[in-house]
């Protein structure tokens, strides 16, 4: 049996998505390797303990508290060497975290602190004999990559979106566990943070998202992007680099290799012809749907679904017949 770490990732005092999905994939992965327990650690203000039932149902045998108030604004040097502390303190097979702004920012002092292996934006993970079998993205998004990790414990960070959070009730018994390392004593500290815009979800939560390009022909029509995304009533808006460039949206929404990478159920794209760069960002949706007026356009290629005609026509018919469907519902 091997043992399996996951990082919880929190914001606000809440579980992200990509904390589920952690525990949901490192689940998976310890019940091919005969049966093991995953370990989740969650850090926070006093009080994040409390968060340990919810990560039980996701598939957590364990879940690890470590509580201090410094912990509410990320204090990444020390919550890396408490994490580093506890893979170091038992053996653990794989490490599991997000390929988010805090596991991109982990994940390599982790790495660095045991000496380990990782590999990074991982869509899959599956053991193979005494090693990982992963795959991830490469050149752009342009292949999937697959690699053998040999060495323990593996640091293996997943895209956001690329694992489903499943139910697999398990005890979800808290420990607590104190930092390894003073947060006063952190050489990085963060002073303020300014949050977005609420009402949406995150692009990287979003189980729906639809994006907008210069198809859309001037910013004014960029409302028709929000109007399907309130349709679907569980959608982000989504934005290409030469919208953004424009001043349409704000670069928070861009998509794509210099933005955000993201893997929703459905991503609907609007108006956009289908860069290189842009599909580097969206292409592991589980389903794309696309509607351009070139038939030539690009994003047909990689589309699931795709509409040829103008989108200033077919988008407002697309959102009466979303919002018909789920009056069903």
């Amino acid at each position: 049996m091997a043992n399996v770490l996951v990082f919880a990732e929190t914001r606000g005092g809440e579980l992200r998505k990509i904390a589920l999905e952690s525990v949901s994939a490192a689940r998976r992965l310890a019940d091919a390797t005969g049966g093991g327990e995953v370990h989740a650690m969650v850090a926070g203000v006093p009080g994040i303990a409390a968060k340990g039932q919810q990560l039980g149902r996701s598939g957590a045998d364990v879940v690890i508290a470590v509580e201090h108030p410094a912990y509410g604004t990320f204090d990444r040097e020390s919550i890396a060497a408490t994490l580093a502390a506890r893979a170091k303190a038992a053996a653990y097979r794989a490490i599991v975290l997000g390929f988010s702004a805090q596991g991109r920012d982990l994940g390599p002092r982790v790495a660095a602190a045991l000496d380990a292996p990782i590999v990074s934006d991982v869509l899959d993970v599956e053991p193979a004999g005494d090693a990982l079998t992963v795959r991830h993205p490469g050149y752009a998004n342009k292949v999937i990559i697959t690699l053998t990790i040999a060495g323990t414990p593996a640091v293996v960070s997943l895209r956001p979106g690329a694992f489903t959070p499943t139910a697999s009730e398990r005890a979800g018994r808290v420990e607590t566990m104190t930092p390894a390392s003073d947060p006063s004593a952190s050489r990085v500290k963060v002073k303020e943070v300014v949050e977005g815009a609420k009402g949406r979800p995150d692009l990287a939560e979003a189980p729906v998202i639809v994006a907008g390009g210069r198809g859309l022909k001037a910013p004014e029509n960029f409302k028709l992007v929000e109007e399907l995304a309130d349709a679907f009533g569980n959608a982000a808006v989504g934005a290409t680099r030469a919208v953004t460039d424009e001043g349409w949206r704000p670069h928070a929404d861009q998509i794509g290799q210099t933005g955000r990478q993201v893997s929703p159920q459905l991503y609907v794209a609007v108006g956009i012809s289908g860069a290189i760069q842009h599909l580097a960002g969206m292409r592991t949706s589980k389903t794309i749907v696309a509607i351009n007026k070139d038939k030539e356009a690009p994003i047909f290629k990689i589309a699931d679904y795709g509409i040829v005609g103008d989108v200033l026509e077919i988008v407002p018919a697309l959102t009466r017949a979303v919002r018909e469907a789920k009056k069903g519902h």
